[in-house]
């Protein structure tokens, strides 16, 4: 009796043990894993999630970026973990790159795509101070074998300046149009016959691309993937101040003398302020806005700040002339050019003058900031860099020919056109001349730096892209064998945490 109890014993523990190595067998050789990334793309320094089922029942998962071992999960009992944060490093350039969730058992493996790019998506940047701080192709050792890469020619002169978005460049042109061009190959994606004289620069937000047109004069939304009308806003005069977009509102300055605040989705007239004289001039100053408040110059000589809800002024600041210059806002400074000649710097709470550099013409470039120095050019031929805090001249760099293009910074680098024809890259320490490139015609359009390419339009009708040749440019690694990766046996268990990934 006994050894029956023990011989059905040891049949029960065998027949359990071979389950389970049947159902370790089938997860291991016929499971099909997978993961999931939030956000699947943006750029260097992105904070992403990493979530994963189909993996072994308590099993743990290295997680890789690239080759860079940096987070350890541990499956639950369904052999699933969620929300394990990573970072897309800095160093990360433009391209496919792969997060791999490895199990320490070396059994199950997934991989999965992060596209690292920038975007720019309006005239002063969602910063407000005309800085791509996320460039890591260009820099002052390799800006000075900058080439072309191609050109598009448009029916009419290009003062529009572009906005980068998800791979497409968009940008308005004097014949009427607003083009989105394949940023890579230049090749045509779509363009809308919006009117006449386009010197507006595109802003685009959450899929819709918003500009503003001379003739009709009006704000009109379009789609931004297929060029489609949304809606369009008829203002009073014509548009070319380039729209700021900012919580679902769209801010924009006409040559009626008014700043106009309307809804992002539907075109519904918010507000408006009336000014003295009108908002903008031919460079399409476009206003500013931060921390509820937007900053717009105007012809009537003064800088507004108005509440970003209600439209109400908070203040105003008299320079001795016509403001085209767009602010540029930064620590709790505005700063911005006048054709009196001179660069201010307010206060933002108050509209207090902080300081002033006089130049020897008129200030219609809209400044950028970086790393506590203001880049303005002027229409006395020279690009200055002022210090931010004080407004003392760090240097000055002259150009062959008047300066309206407003300077981008990236990486050390300070891109701007000039009258002469040319874009120039600048040392941003030292103003030194790393590079120029050659355009058919003025360079009033204001460049941007976006994964690897500067673009800028010209009165010769053109949008160019200039870039580094072939083999200069660090390229995106290769997909990794799973195989060759090490664990960090370092790394403690992650935790999962909130869902607040992305930060562009």
């Amino acid at each position: 009796m006994a050894s029956n109890v023990q011989h059905r014993t040891r049949t029960n523990k065998q027949t359990s043990l071979v389950g389970i190595a049947l159902l370790l067998f089938a997860g291991f050789c016929f499971g099909q894993p997978a993961v999931s990334l939030s956000p699947k793309d943006g750029p260097p320094t992105t904070n992403l999630q990493v979530s994963g089922s189909g993996f072994a029942p308590y099993a743990q998962i290295d997680i890789y970026f690239d080759s860079q071992d940096q987070a350890l999960a541990v499956a639950d009992a369904a052999g699933a973990f969620t929300q394990i944060a990573i970072q897309a490093p800095k160093s990360a350039v433009p391209g496919n790159h792969w997060v791999t969730a490895v199990e320490r058992s070396g059994h199950l493996v997934k991989q999965e795509i992060f596209q690292v790019h920038a975007n720019w998506t309006e005239f002063l940047t969602k910063d407000m101070h005309r800085e791509n701080p996320y460039e890591n192709v260009l820099n002052v050792d390799n800006v000075g074998s900058l080439r072309l890469k191609g050109n598009y020619r448009t029916g009419a002169g290009v003062f529009s300046s572009p906005a980068v978005v998800n791979g497409v460049v968009y940008i308005g042109s004097e014949d009427g149009n607003v083009y989105a061009l394949d940023a890579n190959t230049g090749a045509k994606v779509w363009s809308y016959e919006a009117g006449y004289l386009m010197f507006s620069s595109p802003a685009v937000a959450n899929g819709v691309l918003y500009v503003g047109s001379y003739d009709p004069p009006n704000v009109c939304a379009l789609n931004a993937r297929t060029g489609a009308k949304l809606w369009s806003y008829a203002t009073g005069h014509g548009v070319w101040s380039s729209p700021a977009v900012a919580n679902g509102v769209v801010y924009v300055g006409p040559d009626d003398a008014n700043v106009y605040a309307l809804d992002a989705t539907t075109g519904a007239k918010l507000w408006s302020y009336k000014t003295g004289d009108q908002i903008d001039g031919m460079t399409g100053s476009s206003p500013a806005v931060a921390n509820g408040v937007v900053y717009v110059s105007s012809w009537d000589d003064n800088i507004y700040a108005l509440d970003a809800r209600t439209g109400a002024m908070l203040w105003s600041y008299p320079t001795g002339y016509y403001v085209e210059s767009s602010p540029a806002v930064a620590n709790g400074v505005v700063y911005v050019g006048s054709d009196d000649g001179n660069v201010y710097a307010l206060d933002a709470s108050t509209g207090a003058k902080l300081w002033s550099y006089p130049t020897d013409g008129w200030v219609v470039s809209s400044p950028a900031v970086a790393n506590g120095v203001v880049y303005v050019g002027s229409y006395d031929d020279n690009v200055y860099a002022l210090n931010a805090s004080t407004g003392a001249l760090l240097w000055k760099y002259t150009t062959g020919y008047d300066v309206e293009s407003s300077p981008a910074v990236a990486n050390g680098v300070v891109y701007v056109g000039s009258v002469d024809h040319k874009v120039y890259a600048l040392d941003a320490s030292t103003g030194t001349k790393l590079g120029s490139y050659r355009a058919g015609d003025s360079v009033d359009s204001s460049p941007v730096v976006v994964n690897g390419l500067v673009y800028v339009g010209s009165e010769d009708g053109n949008v160019y892209a200039f870039g580094l040749p072939k083999g200069l440019a660090k390229e995106a690694p290769k997909r990794p064998d799973p195989k060759a990766l090490r664990p960090d046996l370092n790394l403690k268990v992650s935790e999962p945490v909130a869902s607040t990934a992305g930060t562009d």
